[in-house]
């Protein structure tokens, strides 16, 4: 929660506001801590990660990276059923799903009214309250949504000694439930202003989304004496790729066509876990993921129609 506001409209380079956000992640991760095969004959890689060291780290962003779709909208389910908030609300979350499933990249316009609407969601409410439902909506709606695959490369870098930490928009507390349910390090996400353990429905800085991520990995790397030409990143999205360019290993893991190119372009590191050749041809969820579109947009129809 903390954050659920986020994903506001792209911006190039990090502003004050950037900074502050991503320092503020930063410092509330650490407290909360204590695609494609090698072609023929190409040269052999280095072993990576490399066991035993500890100035190296992994950093993960979460929506469509480790999770399939799109952790605030996940959760918004859950506080509709919760009855935080009414069936008009829940249609517009289903539909923004959808969109972002069948899209496989995050629209600006939908993201922000989905974190306006969240900060009024969740305004009033204290931040324990919202800590322990986001238990009940992983085990309801994210457990079974994560990628095997990328699962294997965040167990890769904790079998070899080191930290693995999510970087995501979502809020830092769901952020924080489902680093620790994965056995990861920690969370960095949007930190949501609260006074007293209530929410406010402000953000502290702006949402941890694309330039405000590189100035969290920065910002935590700084206080833990990582060396980032020896870290490694990962995403799905062309919005991060001013984090992954911040890390010597920068790997592009199902990603949109954007980031696709950026990562041919540099000779990043690629990996897809959707199903199917178009998937990998145009960076959609084939397969179980159409079959989530379908029913997020008739559950969308659905609900509309009943409002009539």
């Amino acid at each position: 929660m903390a954050a659920l506001g986020w994903l506001t409209p792209r911006r190039r380079s990090a502003t004050a506001r950037s900074v502050l956000a991503g320092e503020a992640s930063a410092e509330a991760a650490r407290k909360s801590s204590q695609e494609s095969p090698e072609p023929a004959g190409a040269a052999r890689e280095p072993e990576f990660p490399v066991l035993g060291d500890d100035r190296a780290a992994a950093f993960f962003d979460l929506d469509n990276t480790v999770m399939q779709g799109a952790a605030l909208f996940h959760f918004g389910r859950g506080l509709y059923k919760r009855k935080f908030f009414e069936t008009r609300e829940l249609a517009r979350f289903a539909w923004q799903q959808a969109w972002f499933r069948l899209a496989g990249v995050e629209d600006p316009e939908h993201m922000q009214e989905a974190r306006d609407s969240a900060l009024s969601i969740v305004k009033g409410h204290r931040v324990a309250e919202l800590e322990t439902i986001g238990e009940e909506i992983y085990d309801e709606y994210m457990a079974d949504r994560i990628w095997p695959g990328t699962r294997a490369l965040a167990q890769a870098h904790l079998d070899a000694g080191q930290k693995v930490w999510l970087v995501t928009a979502a809020p830092v507390e769901i952020a924080q439930v489902i680093a620790r349910r994965l056995g990861l390090t920690g969370a960095l996400g949007t930190v949501a202003e609260s006074v007293d353990g209530v929410y406010t429905g402000r953000l502290v800085g702006e949402p941890l989304h694309g330039p405000a991520k590189a100035e969290a990995v920065r910002a935590l790397a700084a206080a833990e004496g990582l060396d980032l030409s020896r870290c490694a990143a990962y995403s799905d999205s062309h919005n991060d790729i001013p984090m992954l360019s911040l890390v010597g290993h920068p790997y592009a893991i199902n990603p949109d066509a954007k980031l696709r190119r950026h990562a041919r372009d540099k000779d990043w590191r690629l990996r897809d876990y959707r199903t199917g050749r178009k998937a990998a041809k145009v960076g959609i969820p084939a397969a179980a993921g159409v079959g989530a579109v379908a029913g997020g947009t008739a559950a969308a129809i659905a609900l509309s129609r009943r409002r009539r």
